[in-house]
């Protein structure tokens, strides 16, 4: 027995869930998404149970995939240019969140203990998917 539906994708936010399934419906491709509420109640679950799903019906998967490989996953300057890792040279570089540093941490402990899990500070980052290079664009 076929499955009905088939995973299309897993967000970290309900944001960038919902512009993804924006396209594609635009595309007439009908888009199931889940975990959403509870992410949007919670974002520090995101993480723990997978992010936002996005599924779509079985018979539609090969047409969606299509459509988001025209999307770019990667992250680009404000000029539309693809940002490059230093060490690689490979332009697959995504933008996210560290606690590595010491402000990064106490921000994060203090948010989530004291503010009521709202973040008072984030420092963003970029990794190469190609070497895991965390790099900063200044």
């Amino acid at each position: 027995m076929e499955k009905e539906f088939a995973k299309i994708g897993s967000y970290q936010y309900t944001s960038e869930a919902i512009i993804i399934k924006g396209k594609l419906e635009s595309e007439g491709i009908e888009v199931f998404m889940t975990d959403n509420f509870t992410i949007d109640t919670d974002p520090l679950v995101s993480n723990a149970i997978g992010g936002v799903k996005l599924y779509v019906r079985s018979e539609d998967l090969n047409k969606a995939t299509a459509v988001l490989s025209e999307i770019s996953r990667y992250s680009v300057d404000d000029k539309g240019q693809a940002i490059v890792c230093p060490k690689c040279n490979s332009d697959k570089v995504d933008v996210g969140t560290t606690v590595k540093e010491k402000k990064s941490l106490f921000a994060f402990l203090f948010g989530f203990l004291i503010a009521g899990g709202m973040p008072v500070y984030t420092k963003y980052t970029y990794r190469c998917s190609n070497c895991n290079n965390e790099f900063e664009i200044k």
